[in-house]
């Protein structure tokens, strides 16, 4: 399955942006879906994730409260709906998929990647 990731932007602190996956050549019905994000100049860090058998989700403790991962997979599309957002959370943000039904936090568990999208929290 081939990902897109899309949404990103330039947002002032408090504010809100959804960010979406699209995938094509293949469904995310039957996959696992997660978000990770690279801080300027840091490594790769996880997000949420969304286990496809249960719709289970799994939060970074950073993100917990303010970020919500779903999936509509009559679209074949995953979301990341980040609310409340704070500097810190400017990254390039990468969506990933596993045929696994996981939520694991491990970046070599996921197999396939979409490019990323840039987004910005400043005033």
């Amino acid at each position: 399955v081939q990902l897109q990731a899309s949404g990103g932007g330039l947002v002032q602190p408090g504010g809100s942006l959804r960010l979406s996956c699209t995938a094509s050549g293949g469904s995310l019905s039957r996959s696992s879906v997660a978000w990770f994000r690279q801080p300027p100049g840091e490594e790769r860090r996880f997000v949420a994730a969304m286990r496809w058998r249960n719709s289970d989700a799994n939060y970074a403790d950073s993100v917990k409260g303010r970020f919500t991962i779903s999936r509509d997979n009559a679209n074949n599309i995953a979301y990341l709906q980040m609310d409340n957002l704070k500097p810190e959370d400017t990254a390039v943000y990468y969506c990933a998929a596993s045929i696994s039904s996981t939520t694991t936090p491990l970046t070599h568990a996921w197999r396939s990647w979409g490019q990323g999208t840039l987004v910005t929290v400043s005033s």
